[in-house]
Parts: structure tokens; sequence; C-alpha cells
């Protein structure tokens, strides 16, 4: 599948690994190729992304914020995470509860989560749908829109969906036709 990627989808992926590694991520998730899509400036996945009012800070400041939905589930048990994260910070020092970096023999090869798996395996469903040849950013930023996962919440706390990202590729398309 990935020999049908575009050059810019390419780069996407290998962000992404390079964001789960600087995370601290033992997998690629969902969140990370979203990430990598907006580190790709120019890529009709970024630019559809910055249309809508996304960067990499507004999905940074989403995830960290519990946009994710687990803050809020959390919340309804009276447990407040802002609080959780303070306590243990002042028990066990800054950066309490980041996820530490595993030690890998291997560190190269970092493996996709099931979810990323699946976006992109959507991706490619899009983009035979649109009756491309090929897989661009803006078919992995409509895979992504699918399934049920942080960045896809993320994106629709803040109003992106895949009907909405469908049209919006649509115009884009019909604006680069004409």
């Amino acid at each position: 599948m990935f020999e049908r990627f575009t050059d810019p989808a390419r780069r996407a992926v290998v962000i992404a690994q390079e964001q789960a590694r600087e995370r601290g991520a033992g997998q690629i998730g969902p969140e990370h190729l979203l990430l990598g899509i907006l580190r790709c400036p120019g890529s009709p996945g970024e630019e559809l992304l910055s249309t809508a009012g996304m960067d990499i800070a507004v999905v940074d400041r989403g995830l960290a914020a519990g946009e994710t939905g687990d803050a809020a589930a959390l919340a309804t048990l009276g447990i407040d995470l802002d609080e959780v994260r303070r306590a243990a910070e002042e028990s066990f020092g800054p950066g309490a509860l980041d996820r530490t970096r595993g030690r890998r023999w291997f560190a190269g090869h970092i493996p996709f989560e099931k979810a990323s798996k699946k976006s992109l395996e959507l991706a490619l469903r899009e983009a035979v749908q649109l009756g491309d040849r090929h897989i661009g950013t803006e078919h992995v930023l409509l895979g992504l829109l699918h399934p049920e996962h942080a960045a896809s919440r993320v994106l629709a706390a803040h109003g992106v969906t895949l009907d909405g990202m469908r049209r919006a590729v649509s115009e884009r398309r019909g604006r680069r036709a004409g």
C-alpha cells in the first residue's frame, strides 16, 4: 500500500514515527499521523486542516486538555486530571505522569497501533472512492476521521468532521480543475 503514497503522505508517516518516538510512545497512534500531516506544509491534508483552523498547537492543546474524552469521562467519576497531575508532580517531581521512553534494542522501527492501521486502510478506501490512484495526505486525513480515537475526537471537538472534510476535498479539487 505504501508504494501508492505520495511523497508528502510518505513524509507524514515518517514524521508520525518521529513524533511517536519524541513523545515516548511505543506505537504510532492516529494522533501521530495527524501531527505528521500538520508538519507537511503545503500538502493537501495540511492545507485542509489549516483552512479548518487546525494547527500543531491546537492539536497538542486538545490532546493535553483531554479533548479526547478521557478527562470528561473521569470527571463524571469525580476525578480531576489536572489535580491528579499536580499531586503526582508534587510528590514525584515534574513530568511524573509523562510516558517514559522504554529501552529498545532496535530503536529504528515503531509499529502502528491498530487504530492507525485502520485509519491507513480507510485512507486507501477514500482514495478509491475518489477515483485516485494515489494516497495523499488528504486521504490519510479522511481515514483519520472514520474511527473513534484521540485524533478524531480532537478534530471533532473543533468541528472537523468526515462529511465536512469530504466536501472540502471536493471543493479543493473543483478549484484546482477550474
